[in-house]
């Protein structure tokens, strides 16, 4: 049985219950396999040895995640080729392939993981009252290991992308 934790997170200013354990700076980043928009298999492993930025959202049809999805692949163009952006929601592959082609998002991996709920089972970002991701950003480094995290307070807010931009950078200098 997962652990489950309350009073991390609201969704609309009510309390919900997050299931997994919680990650923290310091943690080996735990594997995970969700599906890609091809339904093929996508784990942490697949992108070993780059600098990983995992944008967790609750659904892509929403307008924080839009935008935060549209701002970290916005970023990723900038960051070059050692950065690997993914987002991870529980919406169908097909609805993210839909959503990617409508909005021109080329640089972002969208990823599903409403098959098995790994991802967020391993992170500690499913919601069980609602069976979706809580609105989180990791930073892991090119050897597994996590070098930022925000699970955010608030589910409907924004994350603090300048942080999270920052922690990817830095990453990106010690790399030099």
């Amino acid at each position: 049985m997962s652990e489950e934790r309350s009073s991390i997170v609201t969704f609309g200013g009510e309390s919900v219950t997050l299931i997994g354990t919680e990650i923290r700076v310091g943690d080996k980043a735990p594997n995970f396999e969700v599906l890609a928009n091809d339904l093929s298999k996508v784990t942490l492993e697949d992108s070993k040895g780059k600098v990983r930025l995992i944008s967790c959202v609750p659904s892509l049809d929403t307008g924080v995640c839009d935008a935060q999805t549209r701002e970290f692949n916005e970023v990723a163009s900038s960051l070059g080729n050692d950065v690997e952006v993914l987002t991870i929601s529980v919406d169908l592959p097909f609805a993210q392939k839909r959503w990617c082609g409508a909005v021109g998002i080329e640089q972002t991996k969208t990823l599903s993981d409403h098959f098995k709920m790994s991802f967020g089972t391993a992170y500690g970002t499913y919601i069980k009252e609602h069976r979706l991701e809580c609105r989180a950003v990791f930073v892991v480094d090119e050897k597994d290991v996590v070098q930022y995290v925000e699970y955010v307070p608030e589910i409907t807010e924004h994350p603090n992308y300048e942080a999270a931009i920052k922690a990817i950078q830095s990453l990106l200098k010690v790399k030099k």
